[in-house]
């Protein structure tokens, strides 16, 4: 907060207090409860909190062309001095003898202003306008913004290291050749690591290097044949190979996609109250996966996602990554008013591409100029400005021959079926109204309403209806239009946008420096242009088209001191844990430094030497011996003392797998894991509980999740299933799955009793650990085998001699459990009834869900398989809660 802000807030804080006490000894507050404003500050407290106050509570009676209650015209300081019929209204400097403020504190009985109670002014409100009255009475002409106006300063600019051109820096020279080089990062660590005296770690065992790689580059466990080709390659590359095999493999883009989706926001819905189902959102995620997929350079990513439809306006594949502008929450109903709702979407695209390729939050910047970096609230409004003309386009474009639209009819047909099942219930409510009107109409012997007499004439088209009756068609009238939209998922439409000058617009959109970012208060009209902070043309195109072309170039340049940067940094931190800027969203003053920044400039300086190949860093990365530690360290005293955090890398830090290969992982050594790509999203089982639980949706109640009825697509990679912003799968949650409403620079990483309750109770656990024993018995005919089996899916390795006596004796007691235990079976109903309190009558009502099984084909299920795999199954139960298959070292 700017300092003059933060007087004002200090000043209206200290008002408010003493209002309060005022009140409760029912006089006015003294003078000794406040502090007077500078001529600055109450001329930003005018713009920000007084003339939206006059505009919204004074000026219906004393602010219109033809009305002027009293006399009094509140629209500027003349008129204001003026007064009305009782003379002046304002002194200024002195509030206490000012009827206008006597008016809003109701002292007088005779005059309250505003006189209604329900728009009385707040507390808050009554004391901004005494300070503003006793600090003159202040009416600038136009909001002030601290040196808006202004670029930063040379020092300004100095004193933040991201904005420094990345230079060339020269590999260090260590002295002697040694196995911990093996590729120029290790040059630069290694020489931070003997300044402080410290060893690296030795190089890690051949099966730790290839789950490591394996999941950092597919994140999913590598097959047991997989495991042991790599043990038995005695090549001195078979490491490279390794990486390349696994850069060559689908599952790479699914992967990496996901951490670029972490940060764009990625979800299937629009969040909010009404949580709208966005409903081909599915093609942007897919877009992001094959550019991964492929290699595409990052420079034309950047240009696709930020003006694909500028630069390639008949390019399907174009239109569908400029989806990455409307990722974030965002709603507009019937009560929202369109100019905010409108402004919401520009302040969060702005701050989000700030964020994502520039690593720089802006938001800050949106009230006052930003405190600690060289951003200007010019610079802002400036970069917002690039996005005005911007529209929101669902325009048709074709699905691309790499697109997946196996099953769309089928899919299509199930939601036509519950759209047929609601258009019934609603006709059977309809006919319920007519015949109590025909029976109506008989008894009064008439053929029409109108001929009824006027006192019996139904009042409205709910006559005859229940209070049950109404919520119910309110309710079904609205699961029309749900189902509706999810049939938008099978059509060729891109959830896009495109530069268009709006339908009820005489002109193109302007931007204009909107003082503490309220609409209320429009300040200097701005042209669009990059931050001043930067080197280059700071002016872009002030024509409609093509202004995100331009700005979309600015940031792809590679004399752009933060993308390269930026992206190197996000590279090297989902290798190591974290990045050498630890803050991969902030390279701001109050984000981290980095720990080797010759480093960061060398990555970044290669990175785009060679053509922005996000493959061509991994190939760098994963060959060095840095990243082929092991994770033990050499001396951890020493360490200890000197670098308890492992910020210089001595040894390769451990890790958990995320929530999404946590569950892809349990999947794949059950053998139920379908690796399907792309598509919409489909719908994995979750707790039932959760899927059961009311929720509100587009202003009416949510029809109840429903698990896809195939097996098959219930147990498809996490990427594709379906991402809800208000319904989060628990077991991803639980396991620290980002919020998709912010962008999530790097995963959490708690460690708390829910999970271990998830890992070991919940039924999809317990599924595919019996699935996991089935697999075992097909594949293994012995016991000894099936166990050894058991470990070289879950871990890579065999069994010791202690584990395999005490996970066979584990078995044969739980054999002789599930001999004596019959196995349970599970109950699906067929119809859920819930109860719930009308919006419309205030009282209970019910709503029936039908629930298709006929087609629902269930996991494998305890009563399936006899007690010898049961047993089995909880032997993979244990394996599948175990450290070693949750943890990568």
């Amino acid at each position: 907060m700017a300092p003059f802000a933060r007087a004002i807030a200090g000043a209206v804080l200290t008002l408010s207090a003493g209002l309060s006490l005022a009140a409760q000894k029912q006089g006015p507050p003294t003078s000794a409860f406040f502090q007077r404003l500078t001529e600055q500050q109450a001329g930003a407290l005018f713009h920000q909190t007084i003339l939206p106050l006059f505009k919204t509570k004074c000026f219906g009676c004393h602010g219109t062309a033809k009305r002027f209650e009293g006399g009094l015209d509140l629209r500027t300081r003349d008129a204001l001095m003026k007064g009305g019929e009782h003379g002046a209204v304002v002194i200024p400097g002195s509030a206490v003898r000012s009827s206008l403020y006597g008016g809003v504190t109701w002292q007088d009985e005779s005059l309250r202003m505003p006189p209604k109670e329900s728009e009385r002014l707040t507390t808050a409100e009554v004391a901004s306008i005494r300070a503003w009255i006793d600090a003159g009475a202040t009416w600038p002409d136009q909001a002030p913004t601290r040196n808006s106006s202004a670029a930063p300063t040379a020092s300004q600019i100095a004193d933040t290291w991201a904005f420094q051109p990345v230079k060339r820096r020269e590999i260090p020279r260590l002295k002697g050749k040694s196995k911990a080089t093996r590729t120029p990062v290790d040059a630069f660590l290694l020489a931070r690591l003997k300044a402080k005296g410290l060893k690296p770690a030795r190089r890690a065992d051949k099966l730790s290097l290839i789950r490591r790689a394996t999941y950092d580059l597919t994140g999913l466990p590598p097959a047991p044949q997989e495991v042991q080709d790599f043990l038995n390659d005695k090549r001195a590359d078979a490491f490279d190979r390794l990486v390349e095999r696994l850069l060559a493999s689908p599952r790479y883009g699914e992967q990496w996609g996901r951490h670029w989706l972490d940060v764009a926001r990625y979800s299937d819905t629009a969040g909010f109250s009404n949580d709208f189902e966005r409903p081909n959102a599915w093609r942007y995620r897919d877009y992001v996966i094959r550019s991964f997929n492929e290699d595409q350079p990052f420079d034309q990513f950047i240009r696709e996602q930020i003006a694909g439809d500028e630069i390639h306006p008949e390019n399907a594949a174009a239109q569908i990554a400029v989806g990455f502008l409307r990722m974030g929450p965002w709603e507009h109903t019937g009560m929202s008013v369109a100019a905010v709702t409108r402004q919401q979407f520009l302040d969060d695209v702005t701050n989000s591409v700030g964020i994502t390729f520039l690593a720089l939050p802006l938001r800050c910047a949106r009230c006052h100029d930003h405190k600690f970096d060289p951003i200007p609230t010019r610079d802002y409004y400036r970069l917002q400005a690039v996005f005005a003309p911007a529209q929101f386009a669902q325009s048709k474009t074709s699905f691309l021959p790499v697109e997946d639209t196996s099953g769309f009819a089928d899919s299509q047909k199930e939601i036509e079926r519950r759209l047929r099942i609601n258009e019934a219930r609603l006709q059977a409510i309809k006919a319920k109204a007519e015949r109590a009107l025909a029976d109506l109409l008989k008894l009064h012997g008439v053929t029409r309403v109108e001929e009824l007499p006027a006192a019996a004439r139904p009042k409205d088209r709910r006559f005859g209806l229940s209070e049950a009756d109404m919520e119910q068609q309110r309710v079904y009238g609205k699961r029309l239009a749900y189902y509706r939209r999810e049939l938008q998922r099978y059509q060729p439409l891109a959830f896009s946008l495109n530069t268009a000058k709006p339908k009820d617009a005489a002109e193109w959109p302007q931007v204009r420096i909107l003082a503490g970012g309220s609409l209320r208060s429009p300040g200097a009209t701005v042209t669009p242009g990059i931050l001043s902070a930067t080197p280059g043309p700071h002016n872009l195109p002030p024509s409609p088209t093509g202004r995100r072309t331009a700005l979309a170039n600015w940031i792809a340049n590679p004399e752009n001191p933060l993308t390269a940067r930026v992206m190197a940094n996000r590279i090297w931190q989902y290798h190591f844990g974290k990045g050498l800027v630890e803050t991969s969203n902030n390279f701001g003053k109050m984000g981290k430094r980095p720990t080797h920044p010759e480093l960061l400039d060398w990555l970044a300086t290669y990175f785009v030497e060679h053509g922005w190949s996000v493959k061509a860093m991994h190939r760098l990365i994963m060959g060095s011996a840095a990243y082929q530690r092991a994770s033990r360290p050499a001396n951890p005293n020493a360490l200890a003392k000197t670098d308890p955090e492992n910020r210089l890398l001595s040894y390769f830090p451990p890790r958990r797998l995320t929530a999404e290969e946590l569950r892809d992982s349990i999947l794949a050594v059950s053998g139920e894991l379908n690796l399907k790509a792309g598509g919409p999203g489909s719908f994995p089982e979750i707790n039932e509980d959760v899927a059961l639980q009311p929720r509100q949706i587009m202003g009416t109640i949510a029809p109840a999740y429903a698990p896809s009825p195939s097996r098959a697509e219930r147990h498809r990679r996490t990427i594709y299933t379906f991402q809800a912003r208000n319904l989060a799968n628990p077991m991803l949650e639980v396991f620290n799955a980002p919020d998709s409403n912010l962008s999530c620079e790097r995963r959490d990483e708690t460690t708390v009793t829910p999970q271990a309750f998830t890992l070991f109770n919940s039924q999809f656990v317990h599924d595919m650990a019996l699935a996991m024993a089935i697999r075992l018995v097909k594949e293994a005919p012995k016991l000894d085998e099936q166990i050894e089996h058991a470990f070289l899916l879950a871990y890579g390795r065999r069994p010791t001699r202690a584990e395999r006596r005490l996970a066979r004796r584990h078995v044969a007691e739980m054999i002789e459990h599930h001999r004596q235990t019959p196995p349970v079976k599970r109950e699906r109903p067929e119809k859920i009834v819930r109860t719930f309190i009308g919006e419309l009558s205030g009282q209970p009502f019910t709503v029936e869900e039908d629930r298709d099984l006929k087609d629902y084909e269930e996991n494998a299920q305890p009563g399936d398989v006899g007690p010898e795999t049961r047993a089995l199954a909880e032997l993979c139960l244990v394996l599948l809660n175990s450290n070693e298959f949750v943890y990568l070292h």
